[in-house]
């Protein structure tokens, strides 16, 4: 989502994170744990509790044709997507960025993080690991309703990875693509609303009309952003080109490293 603030003196980026939208890349959900499955909540009804938490279908680009490319506030860095699309850096690749801007995440690490995606083949990586198969059983007749069906189930694959010992997760669920052949992974970035900045409690209350809370990133979960790209990375080939291109972008504007 649109930062809402960057302050350079205590290194932090401040995310305002919408608690009222029902549809869309970020909603609250409610679960009893991160095995669970996702319900939504409906915040204006019903008053926040612990069971809550944040699904973010976080993104880290953004084309530079698109109606919201105001959302971005770098705009003098562009790549050429896989798709042959020209982006601006946006969410995960902004936040990436300033972080490296305030010296949170250093070259170092950030060329240790593009030697391993570009280390991995392409049967590697996610969409196309053993592990991370659609499974589907062999049909077998049964009769519902005195109506003869064929029945088989598909089992799809989701991962998690916790990061260290946070409550904060990345979700990645495998699904067929709508528009083409194959299968598409999607990561969720996921978070217990206690994670939230707010004026005002939010246990035990609704929210307001329209209501935003925050979440910020800074040199204490830094690398919370790091591993993302990483595993954003892992995800696909296209996915492992984006990343690439993004890193050495970031790497090589000079502005960055200048003292």
């Amino acid at each position: 989502m649109f930062i809402e603030n960057i302050d350079y003196e205590n290194k932090e980026i401040l995310i305002a994170i919408p608690l009222t939208t029902t549809s869309g890349k970020i909603r609250v959900k409610q679960r009893d744990n991160i095995y669970g499955y996702g319900t939504p909540f409906a915040t204006r009804k019903n008053r926040f509790n612990l069971r809550n938490y944040i699904e973010w279908q976080i993104g880290y680009d953004i084309d530079i044709k698109s109606e919201k490319k105001n959302l971005t506030t770098i705009k003098h860095i562009t790549f050429k997507g896989f798709n042959g699309k020209t982006k601006y850096l946006y969410e995960l690749s902004e936040y990436l960025y300033y972080l490296v801007k305030f010296k949170v995440i250093s070259l170092g690490e950030l060329e240790k993080t593009q030697n391993f995606i570009e280390s991995l083949d392409e049967n590697s990586l996610i969409d196309r690991h053993p592990h991370c198969l659609i499974k589907r059983t062999h049909p077998h007749e049964e009769i519902i309703n005195r109506v003869n069906f064929e029945i088989l189930k598909v089992e799809y694959p989701q991962l998690i990875h916790r990061f260290r010992n946070y409550e904060i997760i990345t979700e990645i669920t495998i699904r067929e693509k709508q528009r083409a052949v194959g299968v598409q992974p999607m990561l969720y970035f996921c978070f217990p609303i206690t994670e939230l900045i707010c004026k005002e409690q939010l246990i035990g209350r609704t929210a307001k009309t329209k209501e935003f809370a925050y979440f910020k990133f800074n040199r204490e979960n830094s690398f919370i952003v790091l591993e993302m790209i990483k595993i954003f990375g892992m995800l696909s080939k296209a996915h492992q080109f984006d990343i690439i291109q993004i890193i050495k972008k970031i790497k090589n504007d000079s502005s960055l490293w200048k003292t």
